[in-house]
């Protein structure tokens, strides 16, 4: 390696360390202006199971330290959640000079578009997921049973439910990259519909707490999206061919 590339791939090491420290101080920043909230933070994640509890059913802590942990877990969780557009600006700011302009002006709306898909997914899955799953689960045990939600486990099947429909909103983009680079097209993937309808139910299956309800409900969008993502990718192939034409 000579000297010149040698300095040049230090200089992107440093280039890419200081993209990850304003990316994780981001993350920092925002926590410390939420942390003070935590614990309304906290109230409103739990909203849809507290409307489902019965009467006089409270959700309990059956750690001495949950009470306090479990609100702060989850305002580092938002925090991370609340600037994952200024980490994608991180990433573009990184990417961008190795690029040429026809890669710029069609990753630009990717990059948006896969922000916007992620927070639809969280709140397709905070007011559509889980008053469904929470009513269905708290009123199917029997009579005599008292439902008493730990504070921690509530937490950490929420958080992996918005994990999951976030990702898994973000198929239309992974779609619209594939075929623009090459690994497959519009054509090859219609023809693996059969396929793909048997995959989403098995993605669900690992990324959804183990009930048939709730891998349902994110294996039916993910099916829809797998659609919509090969309307995009078509549309996208013919403005692209457009352009390519015209130059």
């Amino acid at each position: 390696m000579s000297q010149t590339q040698h300095s040049g791939f230090i200089g992107h090491l440093i280039e890419l360390r200081n993209r990850v420290m304003k990316a994780l101080l981001s993350v920092l920043l925002i926590f410390i202006a939420l942390v003070y909230f935590a614990n309304d933070i906290y109230g409103y994640v739990a909203a849809p199971l507290i409307a489902t509890l019965p009467e006089h059913s409270t959700m309990i802590a059956t750690d001495v330290t949950a009470p306090f942990f479990a609100p702060f877990k989850l305002t580092l969780f938002v925090a991370l959640f609340a600037a994952i557009p200024i980490i994608l600006h991180q990433i573009w700011s990184f990417i961008a000079p190795g690029l040429y302009q026809h890669e710029k002006r069609m990753l630009i709306p990717v990059l948006l578009s896969s922000v916007v898909l992620f927070y639809s997914g969280i709140a397709f899955c905070y007011f559509v997921v889980l008053p469904i799953v929470l009513g269905f689960f708290t009123s199917v045990g029997p009579q005599m049973m008292t439902i008493s939600p730990d504070i921690s486990s509530y937490l950490s099947f929420a958080l992996k439910l918005f994990f999951a429909f976030g990702v898994a909103f973000e198929i239309p983009v992974a779609i619209m990259l594939l075929c623009w680079s090459g690994a497959t097209s519009v054509t090859s993937l219609k023809e693996k519909r059969p396929y793909m309808v048997v995959g989403a139910f098995v993605v669900a299956m690992f990324l959804t707490p183990p009930d048939v309800l709730s891998q349902t409900l994110l294996a039916i969008p993910m099916l829809l999206l797998f659609e919509l993502g090969l309307l995009l990718a078509k549309f996208y192939a013919k403005g692209s061919a457009q352009r390519e034409s015209e130059q």
